[in-house]
């Protein structure tokens, strides 16, 4: 504890108010104190003792961490933990449960926001139709890794144009998360990979702030918790299995572990190198969660064409398929979804990134019959084609 918790910061005065917490430990924040109060409580030659700041600043560290710099206070909360040589077969045993085959790569982005906080890393999301996965678990055992430096966030909270509660902060974690609309995975696509923010508080001017946060989602939603398209790289899904046997006491198990499991963070060697902005690479951090969710974001016209296509080269039994836009049209009117040739010229182009022959040719086109029935014919046309192995890793069943 401080000796003398008040500071000046320019021209105001502040308390450092310690407030105990139902585990038993105390939360400290800075709270505006009057210049007559501290006067009354301590007296008059009590002022000149108090620490002088120039202003507020945050600059995040885990491992040397300075509360004065260059004659600013450091708002970042410095970790509680007395590191020691240990340990820790409770935080192995739980990080295979959440990191499963990846655990290495859970490790590293452990120690990255231990040892190094402004590196920038992947969205975390750990989602699960099962209860009982231990996600909840997760959080709370980060909150009492990184102390003050995560909070927690709702759906409504991210969203609001206020965020002086959390724009400081190292973790942001949103539990239950539902982002149903784009321009929510576009803030935080954005706010994953920037240095700068914009504060904004309730009666206060917006600010620039630099901005280390890191997200981590949790969902119950494995299929559509967020709207992201097939070429995202910033997400790195986990599909989180329900833990066979229930331990009551087990969170309080991985909080006893935490200084041997930090010391181990500080000394191991991570096991993958520094090659992308986010430290891992896209392939690194590809799942198959990721790719469900993927593939259950895309649009029902893509779904339903690549349905037909899929059923026309099953019952064909041929690999692939030449289309003309107008073909694909011609096939989704008799479905009754509505759609045009421009949507369906991205959907080619852009969406499955197709390449059509540069002039008219000759190519096998699709027919589907009234009664259902598929035959192909000859026709000319700037064709696309499309291959079977390719819809069967973006749309086929699980």
């Amino acid at each position: 504890m401080i000796d003398i918790p008040y500071i000046r910061v320019g021209t105001c005065y502040y308390k450092l108010v310690r407030i105990p917490t139902i585990t038993g430990q105390f939360n400290e924040i800075i709270v505006p104190w009057t210049l007559e109060a501290i006067r009354h409580d301590h007296g008059k030659s009590f002022i000149g003792t108090i620490e002088k700041y120039d202003g507020f600043t945050c600059l995040p560290s885990h491992t040397h961490f300075k509360r004065k710099c260059h004659g600013f206070y450091n708002t970042y909360a410095p970790l509680p933990h007395k590191l020691k040589e240990g340990t820790f077969p409770y935080t192995l045993k739980f990080l295979e449960h959440i990191f499963g085959e990846q655990m290495n790569l859970g490790l590293d982005y452990l120690q990255l926001l231990y040892k190094s906080p402004i590196q920038v890393l992947p969205i975390l999301c750990l989602v699960s139709k099962e209860r009982s996965t231990g996600k909840s678990t997760f959080l709370k055992w980060m909150k009492a890794l990184f102390y003050n430096n995560m909070t927690y966030l709702t759906n409504d909270s991210f969203s609001s144009q206020f965020n002086a509660d959390w724009a400081n902060k190292l973790l942001i974690c949103i539990d239950e998360v539902l982002f149903n609309k784009e321009e929510l995975t576009e803030r935080i696509k954005y706010l994953s990979t920037t240095n700068i923010n914009k504060l904004e508080a309730k009666g206060k001017d917006k600010r620039e702030v630099e901005f280390f946060g890191k997200f981590i989602l949790c969902s119950n939603n494995e299929d559509n918790f967020i709207k992201i398209d097939s070429n995202e790289t910033r997400f790195w899904v986990l599909k989180v299995p329900s833990l066979k046997k229930e331990e009551t006491r087990f969170l309080e198990h991985l909080e006893t572990e935490i200084p041997s499991f930090l010391y181990h963070l500080l000394h191991r060697e991570l096991t993958t190198p520094n090659t992308t902005r986010m430290w891992f690479t896209p392939t690194q951090i590809r799942t198959k969660a990721l790719e469900n969710l993927m593939q259950n974001n895309r649009n029902r016209v893509e779904k339903e064409l690549a349905s037909i296509v899929l059923s026309a080269m099953e019952t064909l039994e041929i690999e692939e398929i030449h289309l003309c836009p107008l073909d694909a049209l011609q096939w989704l009117t008799r479905t009754r979804i509505k759609t045009d040739l421009t949507q369906l010229r991205q959907i080619l182009k852009k969406d499955w990134k197709l390449v059509n022959q540069e002039n008219s040719m000759s190519y096998r086109k699709l027919m589907i019959w009234q009664d259902g029935g598929m035959g192909l014919t000859d026709t000319k046309g700037r064709y696309y084609t499309i291959q079977k192995d390719f819809l069967e890793q973006y749309f086929g069943e699980e």
